[in-house]
Protein backbone atom coordinates (compact mmCIF):
# COMPACT_ATOMS: atom_id res chain seq x y z
CA UNK A 1 0.00 0.00 0.00
CA UNK A 2 1.11 3.33 -0.54
CA UNK A 3 1.67 6.37 2.09
CA UNK A 4 -1.75 7.18 3.55
CA UNK A 5 -3.52 10.87 3.44
CA UNK A 6 -6.24 12.26 5.64
CA UNK A 7 -7.48 14.55 3.78
CA UNK A 8 -9.89 17.42 6.16
CA UNK A 9 -11.86 19.41 3.94
CA UNK A 10 -14.38 22.16 4.41
CA UNK A 11 -15.67 21.91 1.17
CA UNK A 12 -15.99 19.15 -1.21
CA UNK A 13 -18.16 19.09 -4.77
CA UNK A 14 -20.94 17.48 -5.21
CA UNK A 15 -22.42 17.57 -2.10
CA UNK A 16 -21.72 22.04 -1.85
CA UNK A 17 -21.66 24.09 -4.57
CA UNK A 18 -18.68 24.21 -6.59
CA UNK A 19 -16.38 26.84 -5.19
CA UNK A 20 -12.53 27.00 -5.53
CA UNK A 21 -12.35 25.39 -2.18
CA UNK A 22 -15.24 22.81 -2.83
CA UNK A 23 -13.49 22.21 -6.12
CA UNK A 24 -9.72 21.30 -4.48
CA UNK A 25 -11.51 19.33 -1.65
CA UNK A 26 -12.98 17.20 -4.24
CA UNK A 27 -9.84 16.91 -6.56
CA UNK A 28 -6.81 16.24 -4.50
CA UNK A 29 -7.87 13.18 -3.01
CA UNK A 30 -8.80 11.69 -6.31
CA UNK A 31 -5.59 12.91 -8.16
CA UNK A 32 -3.70 11.71 -4.77
CA UNK A 33 -4.85 8.34 -4.74
CA UNK A 34 -4.21 8.14 -8.67
CA UNK A 35 -0.89 8.71 -7.81
CA UNK A 36 -0.69 5.73 -5.02
CA UNK A 37 -1.33 6.93 -2.08
CA UNK A 38 -4.02 5.25 0.18
CA UNK A 39 -6.95 8.11 1.24
CA UNK A 40 -9.36 8.91 3.47
CA UNK A 41 -11.51 11.65 3.67
CA UNK A 42 -13.78 14.38 6.20
CA UNK A 43 -15.66 17.27 5.74
CA UNK A 44 -18.61 19.00 8.31
CA UNK A 45 -22.49 17.47 7.17
CA UNK A 46 -23.50 21.01 6.27
CA UNK A 47 -27.06 21.54 7.00
CA UNK A 48 -27.47 22.35 3.00
CA UNK A 49 -26.62 18.94 2.34
CA UNK A 50 -29.14 16.53 0.20
CA UNK A 51 -29.19 13.32 2.29
CA UNK A 52 -30.96 11.20 -0.26
CA UNK A 53 -29.94 12.93 -3.53
CA UNK A 54 -26.07 12.00 -1.92
CA UNK A 55 -26.84 8.59 -0.91
CA UNK A 56 -25.22 9.57 2.95
CA UNK A 57 -26.08 7.03 5.74
CA UNK A 58 -24.88 7.09 9.39
CA UNK A 59 -22.52 4.77 10.91
CA UNK A 60 -24.01 3.76 13.79
CA UNK A 61 -20.67 2.32 15.26
CA UNK A 62 -18.55 5.38 14.46
CA UNK A 63 -21.64 7.69 16.24
CA UNK A 64 -22.74 8.35 19.97
CA UNK A 65 -20.12 9.94 21.40
CA UNK A 66 -20.12 13.39 22.95
CA UNK A 67 -17.77 16.27 22.81
CA UNK A 68 -17.77 18.66 25.09
CA UNK A 69 -17.35 22.15 24.37
CA UNK A 70 -17.76 25.23 26.52
CA UNK A 71 -19.43 23.09 29.29
CA UNK A 72 -21.82 21.75 27.31
CA UNK A 73 -22.42 17.79 25.67
CA UNK A 74 -22.90 17.98 21.69
CA UNK A 75 -23.87 14.32 20.71
CA UNK A 76 -21.02 13.35 17.35
CA UNK A 77 -22.73 11.67 14.38
CA UNK A 78 -20.99 10.22 11.53
CA UNK A 79 -22.45 9.95 8.36
CA UNK A 80 -20.88 8.50 4.97
CA UNK A 81 -21.07 8.51 1.42
CA UNK A 82 -18.74 8.23 -1.84
CA UNK A 83 -18.66 10.66 -4.31
CA UNK A 84 -20.11 9.26 -7.88
CA UNK A 85 -17.17 9.62 -9.96
CA UNK A 86 -14.33 8.92 -8.14
CA UNK A 87 -15.83 5.92 -5.16
CA UNK A 88 -13.32 8.42 -2.93
CA UNK A 89 -15.51 7.53 -0.05
CA UNK A 90 -16.42 10.55 2.17
CA UNK A 91 -17.03 11.06 6.52
CA UNK A 92 -19.60 13.62 7.17
CA UNK A 93 -19.02 14.99 10.82
CA UNK A 94 -22.49 16.43 12.14
CA UNK A 95 -24.41 17.68 15.36
CA UNK A 96 -27.93 18.76 15.52
CA UNK A 97 -27.20 22.07 16.87
CA UNK A 98 -23.97 23.25 14.67
CA UNK A 99 -24.76 21.58 11.34
CA UNK A 100 -28.34 20.52 11.02
CA UNK A 101 -30.51 23.20 11.89
CA UNK A 102 -29.16 25.93 9.21
CA UNK A 103 -29.37 25.23 6.00
CA UNK A 104 -26.44 27.37 4.80
CA UNK A 105 -22.81 26.93 5.69
CA UNK A 106 -21.05 29.88 7.47
CA UNK A 107 -23.23 32.72 7.12
CA UNK A 108 -27.17 33.05 7.42
CA UNK A 109 -28.63 33.72 4.21
CA UNK A 110 -28.42 37.77 5.04
CA UNK A 111 -24.71 37.06 4.52
CA UNK A 112 -23.92 37.39 8.65
CA UNK A 113 -21.82 35.09 9.76
CA UNK A 114 -22.90 32.42 12.26
CA UNK A 115 -21.40 33.77 16.24
CA UNK A 116 -20.56 30.14 16.87
CA UNK A 117 -18.22 29.64 14.20
CA UNK A 118 -15.62 29.13 16.15
CA UNK A 119 -17.13 26.25 18.57
CA UNK A 120 -18.35 24.66 15.08
CA UNK A 121 -14.65 24.43 13.89
CA UNK A 122 -13.51 23.13 16.91
CA UNK A 123 -16.77 20.60 17.29
CA UNK A 124 -15.30 19.55 13.70
CA UNK A 125 -11.46 19.28 14.48
CA UNK A 126 -11.78 16.83 17.63
CA UNK A 127 -14.99 15.03 15.78
CA UNK A 128 -12.75 13.85 12.87
CA UNK A 129 -9.68 13.27 14.92
CA UNK A 130 -11.97 11.31 17.21
CA UNK A 131 -13.09 9.35 14.57
CA UNK A 132 -9.81 8.24 13.23
CA UNK A 133 -8.76 6.99 16.28
CA UNK A 134 -11.74 4.45 15.96
CA UNK A 135 -11.32 3.23 12.57
CA UNK A 136 -7.62 2.54 13.56
CA UNK A 137 -5.85 4.08 10.67
CA UNK A 138 -2.40 5.99 10.89
CA UNK A 139 -2.24 8.63 8.09
CA UNK A 140 1.61 9.67 6.92
CA UNK A 141 0.03 12.96 6.14
CA UNK A 142 -3.21 15.09 7.48
CA UNK A 143 -3.70 18.05 5.30
CA UNK A 144 -6.59 20.71 6.08
CA UNK A 145 -7.55 22.21 3.13
CA UNK A 146 -10.34 25.48 4.67
CA UNK A 147 -10.71 27.54 7.65
CA UNK A 148 -12.95 24.88 9.52
CA UNK A 149 -9.92 22.21 10.05
CA UNK A 150 -7.20 25.42 10.84
CA UNK A 151 -7.68 24.03 14.75
CA UNK A 152 -6.93 20.52 13.74
CA UNK A 153 -2.43 21.17 13.62
CA UNK A 154 -2.68 22.48 17.11
CA UNK A 155 -4.82 19.59 17.97
CA UNK A 156 -2.64 16.78 16.61
CA UNK A 157 0.79 18.07 17.57
CA UNK A 158 -0.74 18.69 21.44
CA UNK A 159 -3.98 17.29 22.47
CA UNK A 160 -3.29 13.90 20.56
CA UNK A 161 -0.05 13.64 20.13
CA UNK A 162 0.06 10.88 22.32
CA UNK A 163 -1.97 8.82 20.20
CA UNK A 164 -0.69 5.73 18.15
CA UNK A 165 -2.56 7.06 14.83
CA UNK A 166 -1.08 10.57 14.75
CA UNK A 167 2.26 10.13 16.67
CA UNK A 168 4.22 10.08 13.20
CA UNK A 169 1.82 12.16 10.85
CA UNK A 170 2.95 14.84 9.28
CA UNK A 171 0.48 17.94 8.49
CA UNK A 172 0.03 20.06 5.45
CA UNK A 173 -2.50 23.25 5.79
CA UNK A 174 -4.18 24.35 2.35
CA UNK A 175 -4.71 28.37 2.63
CA UNK A 176 -7.25 29.65 0.77
CA UNK A 177 -9.12 33.30 0.29
CA UNK A 178 -11.75 32.71 1.75
CA UNK A 179 -11.84 33.19 5.64
CA UNK A 180 -13.94 34.23 8.16
CA UNK A 181 -13.81 37.64 10.04
CA UNK A 182 -15.95 36.27 13.13
CA UNK A 183 -15.15 33.35 15.30
CA UNK A 184 -17.01 33.81 18.54
CA UNK A 185 -15.94 35.88 21.37
CA UNK A 186 -15.30 32.58 23.84
CA UNK A 187 -13.28 30.51 20.76
CA UNK A 188 -9.90 31.18 22.42
CA UNK A 189 -10.97 29.87 25.74
CA UNK A 190 -13.19 26.74 23.76
CA UNK A 191 -10.06 25.91 22.07
CA UNK A 192 -8.28 24.72 25.19
CA UNK A 193 -8.70 20.83 25.42
CA UNK A 194 -5.99 18.86 27.18
CA UNK A 195 -2.18 19.81 26.66
CA UNK A 196 -3.83 22.57 24.21
CA UNK A 197 -3.80 24.86 26.70
CA UNK A 198 -3.55 28.61 28.08
CA UNK A 199 0.21 28.30 27.78
CA UNK A 200 0.27 27.35 24.27
CA UNK A 201 -2.55 30.05 22.86
CA UNK A 202 -0.62 32.78 25.07
CA UNK A 203 0.68 33.93 21.96
CA UNK A 204 -2.31 35.20 20.13
CA UNK A 205 -5.25 37.62 20.32
CA UNK A 206 -7.31 37.20 22.77
CA UNK A 207 -10.23 37.67 20.05
CA UNK A 208 -9.44 35.56 16.92
CA UNK A 209 -9.49 36.65 13.44
CA UNK A 210 -8.57 35.09 10.16
CA UNK A 211 -5.11 36.40 10.34
CA UNK A 212 -4.71 34.81 13.77
CA UNK A 213 -6.45 31.73 13.01
CA UNK A 214 -4.17 31.13 10.01
CA UNK A 215 -1.21 31.98 12.08
CA UNK A 216 -1.83 29.04 14.54
CA UNK A 217 -2.68 26.58 11.62
CA UNK A 218 0.98 27.74 10.61
CA UNK A 219 2.35 27.09 13.32
CA UNK A 220 1.80 23.77 14.35
CA UNK A 221 1.46 22.46 10.56
CA UNK A 222 4.93 20.58 8.80
CA UNK A 223 4.26 22.49 5.24
CA UNK A 224 1.89 24.96 3.65
CA UNK A 225 0.05 25.43 0.18
CA UNK A 226 -1.05 28.68 -0.63
CA UNK A 227 -3.71 28.45 -3.32
CA UNK A 228 -4.98 30.95 -5.95
CA UNK A 229 -2.95 34.51 -6.16
CA UNK A 230 -5.19 35.93 -3.61
CA UNK A 231 -4.22 34.23 -0.64
CA UNK A 232 -3.74 36.56 2.54
CA UNK A 233 0.29 37.92 1.84
CA UNK A 234 0.34 38.10 5.47
CA UNK A 235 0.17 34.64 6.15
CA UNK A 236 2.29 33.57 3.03
CA UNK A 237 4.73 36.27 4.39
CA UNK A 238 4.49 34.54 7.76
CA UNK A 239 4.85 30.78 6.90
CA UNK A 240 8.19 31.59 4.77
CA UNK A 241 9.41 33.31 8.02
CA UNK A 242 8.86 29.97 10.06
CA UNK A 243 10.78 28.25 7.32
CA UNK A 244 7.55 26.08 6.75
CA UNK A 245 7.84 23.70 3.63
CA UNK A 246 5.66 25.51 1.03
CA UNK A 247 4.08 25.18 -2.06
CA UNK A 248 2.21 28.19 -3.91
CA UNK A 249 0.47 27.33 -6.80
CA UNK A 250 -2.46 29.06 -8.82
CA UNK A 251 -5.79 27.62 -10.08
CA UNK A 252 -4.89 26.64 -13.79
CA UNK A 253 -1.39 24.67 -12.83
CA UNK A 254 -1.26 21.60 -15.17
CA UNK A 255 1.51 19.81 -13.26
CA UNK A 256 -0.17 19.86 -9.56
CA UNK A 257 -0.79 16.00 -9.24
CA UNK A 258 3.21 15.98 -9.84
CA UNK A 259 3.65 18.97 -7.56
CA UNK A 260 1.50 17.52 -4.42
CA UNK A 261 2.42 14.11 -4.59
CA UNK A 262 6.32 15.36 -4.64
CA UNK A 263 5.42 18.09 -2.09
CA UNK A 264 3.85 15.28 -0.03
CA UNK A 265 6.62 13.13 0.37
CA UNK A 266 8.93 15.86 0.79
CA UNK A 267 7.04 16.12 4.00
CA UNK A 268 7.21 12.82 4.89
CA UNK A 269 10.64 12.07 4.08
Amino acid sequence: MGKRILFINQEITPYVPKTELSIYGANMPSLMQESGFEIRTFMPKWGGINERRGQLHEVIRLSGMNLIIDDTDHPLIIKVASIPQTRIQVYFIDNEDYFQKRSTMTADENGKEFSDNGERTIFFARGVLETVKKLRWAPDVIHCQGWMASVIPLYVKTAYRDEPQFANSKIVTSLFNSQPSNLGDNFKRCLEFRSADAEKLAKYKEKFDATELGKLAIDYSDGIIGVGKEVNKSLIDYAMSSSKELLLHDNEDEEIKTKYANFYNKIIG
